[in-house]
């Protein structure tokens, strides 16, 4: 079975925070032109007490995607997590190929920490349509050395 693994990214007080609201329309457009059955929302609870996996399921019934293709990892707070924590659901519903969704800026980082888990998965993400170029910059800058203690550091725990 194809499925997408929705990256989680900040809820705000008045819902999804743009970086989520873009990763999520992303996945329900990939959805829809068929490049998998299922999306499996991941992220934890953050200041506002919703979860990222909640949130982003909201925004994916009301973008048309039936609630049998949502499946929810709520529990993590990082990338790293995003993935380790939604590997037992892939496993459950047979999960043959796994399609990282997440801003391209960091779905090297992403695809690292599917690798270092032991699960090759590609990855896809939306443009850069409406983020200011600042923000593209402080992104990828953000990025950098988090790749490195990716790509380095020790293997955190997670379930496997």
């Amino acid at each position: 079975m194809r499925i997408i693994l929705l990256l989680g990214a900040a809820v705000w007080a008045d819902g999804p925070s743009p970086t989520l609201r873009r990763r999520t329309e992303h996945a329900a457009r990939l959805y829809h032109a068929g490049r998998a059955e299922v999306i499996v929302a991941c992220g934890g609870a953050g200041a506002t007490g919703d979860t990222e996996a909640a949130t982003a399921a909201r925004l994916l019934r009301e973008l048309g995607v039936p609630e049998k293709a949502i499946r929810l990892e709520d529990t993590s707070r990082t990338t790293w997590e995003n993935i380790a924590h939604a590997l037992p659901i892939c496993r459950d519903i047979g999960a043959t190929d796994i399609l990282l969704v997440s801003d391209r800026y960091h779905l090297p980082r992403a695809r690292l920490a599917a690798w270092r888990l032991g699960v090759h998965a590609r990855g896809n993400g939306p443009g850069w349509d409406g983020t200011a170029r600042r923000h593209r910059l402080s992104m990828i800058l953000r990025e950098l050395p988090a790749l490195v203690k990716y790509a380095l550091g020790p293997r955190p725990n997670g379930p496997r």
